[in-house]
C-alpha cells in the first residue's frame, strides 16, 4: 500500500517569492503621507525663520493678514488708519523710535520708499496713507483698492531681515 500512496502523492513545492514592486495600496498611503509629512516641515521651518514666533515680525505679518482678509467689509478710513498705525510700529522696531517716530506726512513718504526692502514707490503710491484717514466717507468710499496695494508693498517689511542701517 506504500507504493501505491506513494504513487498518487506529490511534495509540496515552495511558495513563490513575494515580489516588492509594485507595493500594495497601504504602501502607496504611506508614501503620500510621508511625502505631505515632509513638504509641511519643510514649509513650516521656511515660514518660521522668516516670521519667528513671538517676534514684532509674526504679529506684523498676523495683523496685514487681517486687514487683507477684512479690507472688503471695512470701511477705506478706518483700512488707512489701522495700516498707517502698523506701518508706523513696523518702521519704529526696525529702525527705532527716534528715526522713525517723528515723521510724518510727505517725509514720512520718502523714508519708507528710502528704506522699502523691494523698493516700493511709497511716494506716488502711499498718497492714501496720508489723506484717506482724516477724508469724509464719501471721498474714501473707492479707496479700497488702492489701500489693498499698499497691504501688500507692507508684507516684506514683516520679513526677518537685517536691521535698517541708524542714521
Amino acid at each position: 500500500m506504500n507504493s501505491e500512496l506513494a504513487s498518487h502523492l506529490r511534495d509540496i513545492r515552495g511558495l513563490d517569492a513575494v515580489p516588492w514592486w509594485p507595493p500594495g495600496p497601504g504602501w502607496w498611503l504611506l508614501a503620500a503621507i510621508g511625502l505631505a509629512a515632509v513638504v509641511a516641515t519643510v514649509y513650516l521651518l521656511r515660514h518660521m525663520r522668516r516670521y519667528p514666533a513671538g517676534s514684532w515680525h509674526r504679529s506684523a505679518w498676523k495683523e496685514l493678514r487681517r486687514l487683507k482678509r477684512q479690507a472688503e467689509r471695512m470701511p477705506a478710513d478706518q483700512l488707512a488708519g489701522a495700516l498707517s498705525e502698523l506701518m508706523r510700529r513696523i518702521a519704529i522696531a526696525r529702525v527705532g523710535r527716534a528715526q522713525a517716530a517723528s515723521l510724518t506726512g510727505e517725509p514720512w513718504l520718502e523714508w519708507l520708499q528710502q528704506h522699502d526692502p523691494e523698493g516700493f514707490a511709497w511716494t506716488q503710491r502711499g498718497q492714501p496713507l496720508l489723506k484717506m484717514p482724516y477724508a469724509p466717507p464719501e471721498i474714501t468710499a473707492d479707496g479700497t483698492d488702492q489701500l489693498l496695494v499698499l497691504v501688500d508693498a507692507a508684507f516684506p517689511w514683516t520679513q526677518k531681515r537685517k536691521r535698517l542701517r541708524r542714521v
